[in-house]
């Protein structure tokens, strides 16, 4: 028999779809409602500030001797090159939108012609994209054509009814069949443009079911696909290694399909602690030269402020909440912005209040991991281990003796796997030290125990990469561990039996970019796991998806987890429990997971309390049945939201204590807790 709680359970059918899915498309409605539409140009005629400056500009740039030049096949490689008809289709489709806004504004005809003549001229012609950014090219140019369109058929512009006919045409033979199945593993601009460009198409052609499957995609998208995936609690990007310019472009798609869905009535700013706010201050105050607390290195490459923050400043303003950084940088591109100034009002009174101040990052764990420097006093005996030098000889040297191994800044290659003997401290110094297995040494795992009975061990202050390559190169997405193609394990300690390694301890450690585990324990008592960062380990290596992940612990015994950052496990879970007892998991980040945020498997007298737990593939917490099922488990006090399944889902749990959590928006309801014996199989 089921039985399902809710707490402030504010489900996507309730907040998002309620009242939404039989009712009609508003129309116009794309960028603008009609109402936001009278308004700019009410502006613009009375001659205020700063709708009239912003008119006068994109006037003067428009020219309606524009060629057009529609191509049957257009391609645009990496870097534009191939470009056959890439930029030809991008410059009309924003002519076409500016000629359209200047026709609403002036009612001169010679621009609703201009913007006819362009669309009418691509509708028959085009058949496909092709070559590296085909989706991106249709993401960017999609949302465009639609708006201009939109403004045209809604008004007496004379497109008549078999050239509207020739661009839906288009648009659902052409454009959505590029784009229905998004492409969530290129870096999350690319879904950000096509979310925004399907939302528009499905408003134009007054098709619910695509609108609501890319507000799906936009909430629970997988790899970098949705909002989640995309801005992260702190405000940091999924791009923020790349360049600026890619992190510009992706916050501007995502806050451009939450636009067009706030105009059909779906508020997409307010989710997620105001997530798209974070986003942009976050990268705004960096440019304006702020230096943000990031996971990995802030790329310092393409810096120039994009056309991209009017809308949002006015937006989060009218929600009376303050974007200073944001509002800065909107300040300093507004004298030369034209169509997106235009457009960035909502017309009085359609945007309600929910606060004030400046909206707050996530703090749950913020600064685990490898920090700039080391977070302890060394001792005066401990060993130095500079990069080129054997740490080995120098933890052989030291093992037994309770003395400490510091590996100096730097990348340490190492050419086998490091065996790791008892009674030492391996430590590096922040972020600057990293363990490298060279991948010339033919072995998978970083970091192993060196006897059965390991015993009084620390690791701390070090990154562990398990990539092929000791850098990431300027897109670290090319090399995340999804693509890894090596077999690459990080610290995989594994006892005989139960107990027999004992007091393990993990400290500031940062372990990325495993394709097998990134920290695998099995078989110890005392293992102690405290201010880590395991992020992008758990691949589809053999022996299979679903069983690598960024931290797995299995027969263990006294184990306590806490203000670690246990995310983005390609296949896997954020931190998977087996067979283990007297387990706690506290005021951790359990984040963006392709599995389950926590797998609890055949536990005892395990409590999970204050994490933050959000985005991940599957369920936030699973608590599954194999044989006899766990055993007095406790989850209470966490926030637990975004993911797409349930909230938490248990089976044929005993005592199992579930209290004062926070679920927001899971895509199921938010707990599953059954006393069937129900297996998982998929």
């Amino acid at each position: 028999m089921k039985r399902y709680r809710f707490f402030r359970l504010l489900t996507l059918a309730i907040t998002l779809y309620s009242g939404c899915v039989a009712q009609k498309f508003t129309h116009p409605g794309i960028d603008q409602t009609s109402a936001d539409l009278e308004y700019m140009k009410g502006q613009v005629l009375k001659g205020e500030q700063p709708w009239k400056g912003a008119f006068d500009r994109l006037k003067a740039a428009t020219d309606l001797n524009f060629p057009v030049r529609p191509h049957a096949h257009v391609m645009r490689g990496p870097y534009g090159k191939p470009n056959i008809g890439g930029d030809d289709l991008a410059r009309g489709a924003g002519m076409a939108y500016n000629c359209a806004l200047l026709w609403y504004i002036t009612h001169e005809k010679p621009y609703a012609d201009k913007a006819i003549d362009i669309i009418n001229a691509w509708s028959p012609v085009l058949w496909n994209f092709d070559y590296n950014d085909a989706k991106l090219l249709a993401g960017w140019t999609g949302h465009l054509l639609c708006n201009a369109a939109e403004i045209l058929r809604h008004t007496p512009s004379g497109w008549e009814q078999n050239d509207i006919d020739a661009f839906t045409n288009m648009l659902m033979t052409v454009y959505y069949p590029l784009m229905r199945f998004y492409f969530p593993q290129a870096n999350g601009n690319w879904d950000g443009a096509i979310i925004h460009s399907l939302m528009a198409i499905a408003i134009f052609t007054d098709n619910r079911e695509m609108f609501n499957n890319a507000l799906h995609h936009f909430l629970y998208g997988p790899v970098n696909g949705s909002l989640f995936k995309y801005i992260y609690p702190s405000g940091q990007c999924q791009e923020t290694a790349r360049d600026q310019a890619h992190v510009q472009l992706g916050l501007g798609e995502f806050a451009g399909a939450a636009r067009v869905a706030f105009t059909q009535g779906v508020d997409l700013f307010s989710i997620g602690n105001n997530r798209i706010a974070l986003g942009f201050e976050y990268t705004a105050g960096f440019l304006a030269g702020q230096t943000p607390h990031s996971y990995g290195v802030i790329s310092q490459r393409s810096k120039k402020i994009r056309d991209d923050y009017e809308y949002v400043y006015r937006h989060y303003a009218a929600m009376g909440l303050d974007l200073p950084y944001t509002k800065a940088a909107a300040d300093s591109i507004r004298p030369v912005t034209t169509r997106s100034l235009l457009t960035a009002f909502r017309a009085p009174g359609t945007i309600f209040r929910k606060g004030k101040g400046t909206p707050l990052p996530g703090i749950t764990a913020l600064l685990s991991g490898a920090r700039e420097k080391s977070t302890y006093d060394p001792p005066s005996d401990a060993i130095m281990v500079k990069p080129g030098q054997s740490i080995q000889e120098a933890l052989d040297a030291a093992a037994g003796r309770g003395k400490w191994v510091i590996a100096r800044a730097g990348i340490h290659t190492l050419p086998a796997t490091l065996q790791i003997p008892s009674g030492v401290t391996l430590a590096g110094e922040g972020a600057a030290t990293k363990l490298f297995l060279d991948p010339a040494a033919g072995a998978r795992d970083a970091l192993v125990n060196a006897a059965d009975d390991l015993r009084d061990v620390t690791i701390r202050d070090l990154i562990v990469e398990g990539s092929v390559r000791p850098e990431p190169p300027s897109d670290p997405n090319s090399v995340r561990s999804l693509r890894n193609p090596g077999n690459r394990g990080g610290i995989i300690f594994r006892g005989q039996r139960e107990g027999q390694m004992k007091n393990i301890r993990l400290i500031n450690l940062t372990v990325q970019n495993c394709t097998f585990n990134g920290v695998f324990i099995s078989g110890a008592e005392k293992v102690a796991i405290t201010g880590c960062d395991f992020t992008e380990n758990g691949s589809s290596v053999v022996p299979g998806p679903k069983l690598q992940h960024n931290l797995l612990l299995t027969h263990c015994s006294d184990v306590t987890v806490e203000s670690s950052r246990l995310d983005t496990s390609p296949y896997g879970s954020g931190v998977a429990l087996s067979a283990c007892t007297d387990l706690r998991i506290t005021d951790c980040e359990i984040a963006r997971n392709a599995y389950y945020g926590i797998l609890i498997s055949e536990c005892r007298n395990a409590t999970v309390t204050g994490n933050f737990i959000e985005a991940n593939d599957r369920s936030g917490i699973m608590v599954e049945y194999l044989y006899r099922g766990s055993d007095d488990i406790g989850i209470h006090h966490n926030i637990i939201q975004y993911n797409h399944g349930y909230g938490l889902e248990a089976y044929a749990s005993l005592k199992t204590k579930v209290a004062n959590n926070t679920y927001e928006q899971n895509s199921q309801p938010a707990e599953n807790i059954s006393e069937q014996k129900f297996l998982i199989t998929k």
